[in-house]
């Protein structure tokens, strides 16, 4: 299932690689993202141990591991998402008595999983710099 932790990482993402006072806290990047610190650092969490980011306790902040050029939205789906999620689940419960219903789970199991290549494999090719890039742009074109 897709939710909504994946934008929030990249939001923190973005935040930290645009922060050059140090003030990556989690308060100021709850304040932008429009939830309660406490996700933040749930979050930031998860990004720290994958490697993305540094987080220091107190006024310190966070910040990037690695150059934003090094760390792709892929790196970020795995951080927010272990390897054994996966994005589309199939239901399982089907009669094993019917010719289709026995047959649906693994025919879409392996559509879906398809997908979900797919999707990584382009997630793999942008990285946290693109973003960054892109909304600077966005940012100067509406000044």
């Amino acid at each position: 299932m897709i939710a909504t932790r994946y934008s929030v990482a990249l939001h923190i993402l973005l935040l930290v690689a645009d922060e050059t006072s140090g003030e990556s806290t989690s308060a100021r990047m709850a304040w932008s993202i429009g939830t309660n610190p406490v996700v933040v650092r749930r979050i930031a969490g998860q990004l720290s141990r994958a490697g993305l980011i540094t987080v220091q306790r107190g006024p310190g902040g966070a910040t990037l591991s690695r150059p934003a050029e090094q760390i792709t939205l892929r790196d970020v789906w795995r951080a927010i998402h272990p390897e054994r999620e996966t994005m589309i689940r199939v239901h399982g419960r089907t009669n094993p008595a019917c010719p289709i219903g026995s047959q649906v789970p693994a025919l879409l199991r392996s559509r879906f999983e398809e997908a979900e290549q797919v999707m990584l494999a382009h997630l793999g090719g942008i990285s946290l710099a693109d973003l960054a890039a892109q909304l600077r742009q966005q940012r100067s074109a509406a000044e």
